[in-house]
């Protein structure tokens, strides 16, 4: 027998909205949204209008607007849709090497950082396992906070190797108008690629570093992760981050 399709599961009678033209939708306005084109305040075209443009039927529109208003990106009331006045979103680690790749820098429009601290240090052990170092060994520690005006998007602490800092002194310079550009210098610098990407992500209560970075008292419920970028030779930068309570990050993909 067959696998049902979604069609024969309907009876035929309503076709659901095609998951593609609904992501690509949905991944238009979030990166409207995500590069400042769209202010928060600013009213999206109507659903009818959306329509129109993408030559989408009504229903498939209105599943990528949803799915924007769950990750608070938008607002819907009886006058129309708007961009989030305060929107409490941030870029998952996977947009952030998006932005790298596109316009050299890992900060969302209108996003600022603070570098607290930028050093050569022999490792934790795990993390010397990450880089397959010696004993002894040292590697670059960035630990840097991002906000919006007075909202704090992203606390976050990144590692690269030691000798990446012969090749991009800024490395180890706590500047902030220096520090989003850094991968992207460092790709450069070296001439490597990234060619596999990997989050990682579980929830848990803030530690007394992280809640004092993120204004938050100590215990509040985080959402912590840690990506690697890495190609054949190794490990290129690997980071650990963690988001303030109900910040949202999402990202699309296909079956």
């Amino acid at each position: 027998m067959p696998p049902l399709t979604i069609r024969q599961l309907d009876g035929g009678a309503c076709p659901m909205p095609s998951p593609k033209t609904f992501t690509k939708i949905a991944d238009h306005f979030r990166e409207r949204i995500l590069s400042g084109e769209l202010e928060p305040g600013a009213k999206l075209p109507t659903n009818r209008e959306i329509a129109g443009q993408w030559q989408a039927a009504a229903a498939t529109v209105s599943r990528a607007l949803q799915a924007l208003q769950v990750e608070n990106f938008i607002r819907t009331t009886p006058r129309g849709t708007y961009v989030a006045d305060d929107p409490r979103w941030t870029l998952s680690a996977r947009d952030r090497l998006a932005r790298v790749q596109r316009v050299k820098s890992f900060l969302a429009e209108g996003e600022t950082s603070r570098v607290t601290a930028a050093e050569l240090i022999v490792p934790p052990l795990y993390v010397a396992e990450i880089f397959d170092l010696e004993a002894g060994d040292q590697v670059v520690r960035r630990e840097w906070l991002a906000g919006r005006g007075k909202t704090r998007t992203v606390f976050a602490v990144t590692w690269y190797p030691a000798p990446f800092a012969a090749l991009v002194p800024d490395l180890l310079n706590t500047a902030p108008g220096r520090n989003h550009g850094l991968s992207a210098r460092v790709l450069e610098a070296t001439g490597r690629t990234i060619t596999h990407a990997r989050d990682d992500m579980h929830a848990r209560p803030a530690d007394a570093r992280e809640a004092s970075a993120l204004g938050l008292p100590v215990g509040s419920p985080i959402l912590a992760g840690a990506h690697r970028w890495s190609d054949a030779e190794g490990v290129i930068e690997y980071g650990e981050w963690c988001l303030p309570p109900r910040f949202t990050i999402g990202y699309e993909y296909q079956p």
